[in-house]
């Protein structure tokens, strides 16, 4: 009788508790957006899997010793998501935003719902049971940038207790950018600036994308040092893919590294989606905040690209402003897309890439300014 009691005590069945029900049906509806939906699969699915796995009773594959927790070393110590800079950089081509430089200003300009945010997360401390400090609040800014490996960097640097509620929001907005963005753009732009067209960009030569990197590396080192890590392996990342000489480095980055790294990042953020971590009232603000930092960088974009017209002979078509935030491509598609809405014959796709890779250095300048104001 007492081995079937000790059996029985050593099941999930009799230790299940309520909360991780929760996150385990929180991580199979991850799984489901992946899967059914194409919500940001590459992610959501290992997160999604991870969150599963950590909430099992008893198996102890997050707790220290387990797997996950030996993963998670890889986002305890930047290593991830620096990895993943490094082939997001080499999968960046500049050549839209070297033909047009003004789109710097769009990139910029989006990055107004980070710092927009950080006020608005130390102002949930009004609310009865919310407690976010600087340093909280600079994490939770930072999903503004729609930059997820961004977004765990700075987590994992400021506020590690809120990774998993972070991560999962940043990764979700990202997976909703065309269900948040078009209602956006349509509703700051007026019929006749949706139907402008844009003149053909110039063809960028070789070696001013060799160049690029460079420069981009050497005035963060003399700018803004905190940015460096991100901004360097981002460098190296393009530097690359466009000298010619290193092609199967490149294309390492591109595919098998940035792939391994992708799961393990994937399943170490999942391990964070533990019921005490996640079961709190500030993960409702965290995704609250998160939603409202996306749709400011949006309409900040938008707004920009508006006000540059006042200045400008050449006309921008403000729905590429929109593309300002870092969701590399997806946010220029949907600029393209709302663009054909009006126009059939409009195609914005490459001049809404130079907003677009512009956001990402915009993310990443943002998360070293954070960096440098917190630490």
């Amino acid at each position: 009788m007492n081995g079937f009691v000790e059996l029985w005590s050593s099941t999930g069945l009799s230790n299940f508790q309520w909360g991780q029900v929760v996150m385990m049906t929180v991580g199979f509806l991850l799984i489901y957006l992946a899967i059914r939906k194409g919500f940001e699969p590459l992610l959501l699915l290992p997160i999604g899997f991870g969150a599963v796995l950590s909430n099992i009773p008893v198996a102890g594959i997050a707790e220290e010793g387990g797997l996950l927790s030996y993963l998670y070393f890889g986002i305890k110590s930047g290593i991830f998501p620096l990895l993943i800079f490094m082939g997001v950089g080499a999968m960046t081509d500049f050549g839209p935003m070297l033909a047009n430089p003004k789109t710097l200003l769009l990139g910029a300009a989006a990055q107004f719902g980070i710092f927009g945010t950080l006020f608005g997360a130390l102002a949930l401390n009004l609310v009865p049971g919310l407690q976010f400090g600087f340093r909280d609040a600079a994490a939770i800014a930072i999903i503004g940038g729609a930059d997820g490996p961004t977004a765990i960097y700075v987590a994992s640097r400021l506020a590690p207790d809120l990774l998993g509620a972070i991560a999962v929001a940043a990764y979700s907005y990202m997976a909703l950018v065309p269900l948040i963005q078009p209602p956006i753009m349509r509703a700051l732009t007026t019929p006749e600036e949706r139907l402008i067209e844009m003149s053909q960009l110039r063809v960028v030569g070789k070696t001013e994308k060799i160049i690029f990197p460079v420069v981009l590396l050497i005035l963060t080192a003399l700018l803004l040092p905190s940015a460096a890590p991100l901004i360097g392996m981002f460098c190296l990342g393009n530097l690359m893919r466009e000298c010619g000489v290193v092609e199967r480095l490149s294309k390492t980055s591109q595919n098998e590294l940035i792939n391994i790294v992708t799961i393990f990042l994937g399943l170490s953020v999942g391990s964070k989606l533990s019921a005490h971590a996640f079961l709190r009232p500030e993960t409702l603000g965290i995704l609250v905040l998160g939603a409202i930092a996306f749709s400011f960088g949006t309409a900040a974009g938008v707004l920009m690209a508006k006000l540059m017209n006042r200045f400008t002979l050449h006309k921008i078509n403000p729905l590429i402003g929109a593309a300002g935030v870092s969701a590399v491509p997806m946010s220029a598609r949907v600029a393209n897309k709302v663009g054909q809405e009006s126009n059939p014959h409009n195609f914005l796709l490459m001049h809404a890439m130079g907003p677009n890779v512009a956001g990402v250095i915009g993310s990443a300048v943002a998360a070293g300014v954070l960096l440098a104001l917190v630490q």
